[in-house]
């Protein structure tokens, strides 16, 4: 589990398909503390740990994980949101995120609005049900507050700090992001269809 709150700003360091798809990321963080199998969320799927060096670590990236997210496109300098798991006690600061990315969804414009930059943003259409203004969502691993909808399209507002230690800051109009609904949405989604 995670909340959203994106601790380091990786890079792809490395891409080999065979089979699955085998990323290095060079990171910020201390990897010696990463155990095998450990979890990390990186750009909002979460992918396991099998190999750890002084600056890196190693995931292997399912054909499935592939198909459903933008990980597809990672090359070599392509930048990370990354995420180290929660341990018990550690401060909730974003939302509950599983890293489980529901869908891709694609940035439709970016304008600025008082010191910080209102993004819309187009959900694939089966996930649009799912989101509400005040509500929560993760975009390529962030945990932010949706501002408006209508229909499958949303605003948030980011402000200078995230667009600095995140991705977001360099997202442009066209640019595809990994989204994952509100944990909560989607149970009172499944309840709502289990009492029709």
């Amino acid at each position: 589990m995670f909340t959203g709150i994106v601790t380091d700003l990786g890079t792809v360091k490395a891409v080999t398909a065979a089979g699955d798809t085998r990323v290095e990321i060079t990171t910020g963080f201390d990897t010696s503390e990463l155990a095998l199998g450990a979890s990390v969320c990186c750009a909002g799927a979460c992918l396991t740990v099998v190999e750890t060096g002084p600056d890196w670590f190693a995931a292997m990236v399912s054909g499935e994980t592939l198909s459903k997210t933008t990980l597809g496109g990672w090359r070599k300098g392509t930048r990370v949101n990354l995420e180290r798991a929660l341990k018990m006690g550690d401060e909730l600061g974003g939302h509950i995120v599983s890293g489980h990315v529901d869908g891709v969804g694609e940035l439709l414009d970016r304008r600025e609005e008082g010191d910080s930059t209102r993004m819309t943003f187009e959900a694939p259409d089966e996930l649009k049900k799912f989101i509400a203004a005040k509500g929560s969502i993760t975009i390529d691993g962030v945990s932010l507050t949706v501002n408006s909808v209508a229909g499958a399209r949303f605003g948030i507002n980011v402000i200078p700090h995230t667009q600095e230690v995140t991705t977001l800051g360099g997202l442009g109009p066209g640019d595809a992001v990994n989204l994952e609904i509100d944990m909560l949405a989607r149970y009172v989604a499944r309840l709502q269809d289990a009492n029709a």
